[in-house]
């Protein structure tokens, strides 16, 4: 005869069962927002919650946990008479081109640019031993809100070395990438560029400026762009809204 259950083991085997749910909801939320940020979903509006179950073959409870996520991340929202509506879109930005941001979402509308800040300045060390310059050196330090339609997408903050970036004063920073413009200044197209991405908690400076809550995690590229003969020209820290911006890339394995 089997033993009887250990009533202490019972709410080890609850709280196993509770798990599995917000499992299984992270996992379906996770292929909703795919379905959702891809243009899968017609006019907007979610199928119903027991249409999404079938499909995925879920749980009903399943189904509402995964939307309730999904809400918490302001991608959807709940509508009486209508049903479960798509209420953020997300802006692809590329990683496997070396782009601007205007020639990266040039389809989705006019990226304008708010000057913040643009002068030279005396370099801190990560940043002259980054630049390839003597520690102390001037650079030309550029920091501007980047838009989409309006809408605060990104935070720029740039560094050039002086001879390169004193060049930028004169120019268009309002509405032209420095991509273009180093491009038109050096005569020939940039060369590559190394990149780290990573999220970090928007400072209060930052999520004000974004419009975004504080604290609020953003996503922070940090490119250094070089010229064809390697030369670093251009040392960037970008806070993207998370919310806002997803990257993407094709990536190749190579045995």
């Amino acid at each position: 005869m089997p033993a009887e259950p250990v009533p202490a083991a019972r709410p080890v085997a609850a709280a196993r069962r509770r798990r599995l749910r917000a499992d299984r909801a992270r996992q379906l939320a996770d292929l909703l927002r795919h379905q959702i940020l891809a243009g899968g979903v017609p006019g907007g509006v979610l199928p119903l919650e027991d249409v999404i179950a079938a499909d995925y073959r879920a749980s009903r409870n399943t189904v509402r946990q995964a939307l309730d996520l999904l809400r918490g991340e302001r991608i959807v929202e709940r509508q009486p008479g209508v049903g479960t509506v798509v209420v953020c879109e997300k802006y692809p930005h590329g990683l496997d081109r070396l782009q601007g941001l205007a020639e990266t979402l040039r389809e989705h509308g006019r990226v304008t640019n708010e000057v913040r800040t643009v002068g030279p300045v005396s370099a801190p060390g990560p940043v002259a031993h980054r630049l390839g310059l003597p520690e102390h050196a001037d650079v030309l330090c550029v920091e501007r809100l980047r838009r989409l339609d309006g809408l605060p997408l990104s935070l720029d903050l740039s560094y050039l070395p002086m001879d390169i970036g004193g060049e930028l004063l004169g120019c268009d920073l309002e509405n032209t990438d420095v991509f273009r413009l180093l491009e038109q200044l050096t005569g020939g197209p940039l060369g590559h560029a190394e990149i780290t991405l990573e999220a970090v908690n928007a400072d209060a400076h930052s999520a004000a400026v974004l419009q975004a809550p504080r604290g609020a995690a953003v996503l922070m590229l940090e490119r250094l762009t070089r010229l064809p003969d390697g030369r670093p020209v251009d040392l960037e820290f970008i806070r993207f809204r998370g919310d806002r911006i997803t990257m993407s890339g094709v990536l190749h394995r190579s045995l």
